[in-house]
């Protein structure tokens, strides 16, 4: 069997179960997982970390959205042996002991969630959306920050409150610089 992920064969046994460095939110945690194990199956079941939603499974709704090395990705459709060693923040590593990041605080202050369930997902990609809009125009930046977020779906039609809240982020860093 392949190594996934270009695994090292010394990390990969036999018995399909694989030994990774989970760097999560600045701590390592290495564990032995089954080689098809999911980065949002590790994070939840391996980690305890159950911020990170496990909506559709498929990638469809962004629920899983976690940042591996400051990038969004869906962690139900990355494999746990593909990070090995490699830094990824969940919705827990967001905020700096007691305070909340700064994107947590806007979606509060502007009611950006109804049920909570996507919020999660919705706050990680919407950090990463500020930072790729902060390179456009008002309006580009908009457009950019819609097309980012069209991956994250919220059944409870929180969509105004969402982007209201992602504007708000945005514009509060652009008063900072």
């Amino acid at each position: 069997m392949a190594n996934p992920a270009g695994a090292s064969e010394e990390r990969t046994s036999q018995n399909g179960r694989i030994t990774v460095d989970l760097c999560v939110n600045g701590a390592t945690e290495t564990r032995e997982i089954d080689v098809r194990t999911t980065l949002l199956d590790a994070l939840r079941n391996e980690l305890g970390l159950t911020g990170t939603k496990k909506g559709c499974d498929r990638g469809q709704c962004g629920a899983c959205t976690v940042h591996v090395e400051g990038r969004r990705v869906l962690s139900c459709l990355t494999l746990a042996a593909g990070v090995d060693g490699r830094p990824v923040t969940t919705i827990e590593g967001l905020a700096e002991g007691e305070q909340l990041h700064p994107m947590q605080q806007a979606f509060l202050d502007n009611d950006g969630f109804q049920c909570g369930f996507c919020t999660p997902g919705q706050i990680m990609s919407a950090v990463c959306a500020v930072e790729e809009a902060d390179t456009h125009s008002d309006a580009e930046g908009r457009e950019a920050i819609r097309e980012v977020m069209s991956g994250n779906l919220c059944r409870c039609g929180a969509y105004e409150n969402i982007l209201r809240a992602i504007e708000a982020e945005r514009e509060r860093r652009s008063e900072a610089v």
